[in-house]
């Protein structure tokens, strides 16, 4: 199966294009535009996402996913370089997915006190841009899949990593605190 490059973008006017793949001024104008991509992706998934289980997650983040895909590989090709910095839809898009299980990686473990839900925020955030900027677990490789694919797919990778690093650190912290 050959992935392939969605063609409904290029009916679109490149500056609709281009102000959604670089979420308006912030990709185009902030220095470190990944970084300020993925603080979006935080408020876009507290707004969002809290309320939701972890099957609408997936659904909602599916939908948003392919339209990144489709915005960002047609903003690469009006920007003729691939991947380029200014372009973080794929953060923004990617970021909910850092917080799978939300319900599981918030709750308190018994004896242990409140679970304040800003430090799984925190550490989503910190340990996404970890899996997002050194791209380590053949994360790098995803990059090379054609168009707004590679774009956006290293960033989702990026985000499941980072969710199964947090759930795995929640368990160690669970049984270390018994």
């Amino acid at each position: 199966m050959k992935l392939q490059q969605p063609i409904w973008p290029r009916f679109l006017p490149t500056h609709v294009v281009l102000n959604l793949a670089r979420l308006g001024p912030i990709g185009a104008r902030l220095p470190a535009p990944g970084t300020w991509g993925s603080v979006a992706g935080v408020l876009f998934f507290t707004v969002f996402f809290d309320p939701l289980n972890t099957v609408e997650t997936v659904g909602l983040s599916l939908v948003t996913c392919y339209l990144a895909v489709a915005l960002c590989g047609e903003a690469e090709f009006r920007l003729a370089r691939k991947d380029p910095g200014e372009v973080i839809l794929d953060e923004f898009v990617a970021m909910p997915l850092c917080f799978l299980g939300w319900r599981l990686l918030t709750a308190a473990p018994a004896g242990t006190g409140p679970w304040l839900k800003w430090i799984v925020i925190v550490a989503g955030f910190a340990l996404f841009r970890f899996f997002d900027i050194l791209k380590p677990l053949g994360i790098r490789k995803l990059q090379d899949l054609p168009g707004g694919w590679g774009v956006v797919v290293d960033d989702v990778a990026a985000a499941l990593a980072t969710c199964a690093t947090m759930h795995l650190a929640k368990l160690a912290w669970v049984h270390l605190a018994r």
